[in-house]
């Protein structure tokens, strides 16, 4: 059995991000073996709040390179959860947009 903190990762901070909060969208970094309904149950359990929708991508990991020796980042999950207009928002975003 997998807990809701497992599936959700940590929330993605960044200018693309921050703009969509108006629209009650909220990006996370989610386990990659993850699927959406997973995703819209640990969501809704942590925040408390309702899921509209869920929109998943895989993020494919960056090129490093270290002198001569190149190596890839892991590749990664994102999810972009939307709420229903009637939900509440999620308080750990409200003081930075």
């Amino acid at each position: 059995m997998t807990y809701a903190h497992d599936i959700i990762i940590k929330p993605i901070i960044s200018e693309q991000s921050m703009d969509q909060i108006a629209d009650k969208k909220y990006t996370f970094e989610v386990k990659k073996s993850a699927n959406k309904i997973e995703i819209k149950k640990a969501v809704e359990e942590i925040f408390g709040v309702k899921v509209e929708s869920v929109n998943t991508l895989n993020m494919l990991g960056k090129m490093k390179r270290m002198g001569r020796n190149e190596g890839r980042r892991p590749s990664w999950k994102k999810a972009i959860v939307k709420l229903t207009p009637d939900s509440k928002t999620i308080e750990f975003f409200d003081g930075m947009a």
